[in-house]
């Protein structure tokens, strides 16, 4: 039976923030690179994308961004280019928009290298994304995890998704179940009209809220948010019970 679904053949990892949350650890190591059950945290990203059928991965670079470059280029089941932000860091929005004539006309996957990290469910996160994507509906499909079924994720939430998996904005002072857990699809023309330079995704989330065409698919398996060194022993200890 012939698969009708889009799938993405272009990906994006984010590999460069600077991590200052865990340090010590990046003072020698950039986050991407840290590794939990050791695995680099950029390489279980690689590896989804890979089973999800990616051809080609552009890795942006600013903080040892050297260090990170050789590592992604020791992939060789996808084409890996870098997109070189060492003179300046464009933060999320800005660097994905820099490094689009790489990604294509086409919708993309994209990744955040330091918290894109899960233990899968019954059927890979990625392929309910591909399920999910409507692009007559999305200019943006975000993997929304559960907090309550997250491990290291202490926040307030992100967004709160209606039945029909329509996203929009946590109340400034109120709570929400689902956190964004830094998978995505993407349109490029989402990116119509962005400012150059730095700015965050953010930006275009509220835009594609507005238009009504920020969607979420919620994740099957656990979450594991990796923002400070503690959350490695508490990420690594969850894997160990999630395989016994």
């Amino acid at each position: 039976m012939t698969d009708t679904r889009y799938r993405p053949k272009n990906a994006m990892i984010m590999a460069a923030g600077l991590g200052k949350r865990m340090r010590p650890l990046t003072a020698t190591t950039p986050k991407p690179l840290i590794e939990v059950n050791g695995q680099a945290l950029i390489d279980h990203g690689m590896d989804r994308l890979a089973a999800a059928g990616v051809e080609k991965c552009v890795v942006n670079v600013h903080y040892l961004a050297d260090l990170v470059e050789v590592h992604a280029r020791r992939r060789h089941d996808m084409e890996i280019v870098i997109s070189d932000e060492r003179d300046r860091l464009l933060e999320t929005g800005g660097g994905i928009r820099k490094a689009l004539p790489q990604l294509g006309s086409e919708p993309f996957f994209q990744l955040n290298a330091d918290t894109c990290y899960w233990v899968e469910g019954v059927k890979p996160n990625l392929e309910h994304m591909i399920d999910a994507w409507d692009e007559t509906r999305m200019d943006a499909l975000l993997l929304i995890a559960e907090t309550v079924k997250s491990v290291g994720y202490f926040g307030r939430g992100d967004f709160d998704m209606a039945r029909d998996g329509s996203l929009t904005r946590r109340q400034e002072k109120g709570v929400t179940p689902f956190a964004y857990a830094g998978a995505a699809i993407l349109h490029p023309r989402l990116f119509e009209g962005a400012p150059d330079g730095p700015f965050s995704m953010n930006l275009l989330f509220d835009k594609a809220i507005e238009a009504g065409r920020l969607f979420g698919v919620e994740m099957e398996g656990l979450w594991l948010h990796i923002g400070t060194p503690d959350a490695i022993r508490a990420a690594e200890y969850a894997v160990r019970e999630s395989a016994a």
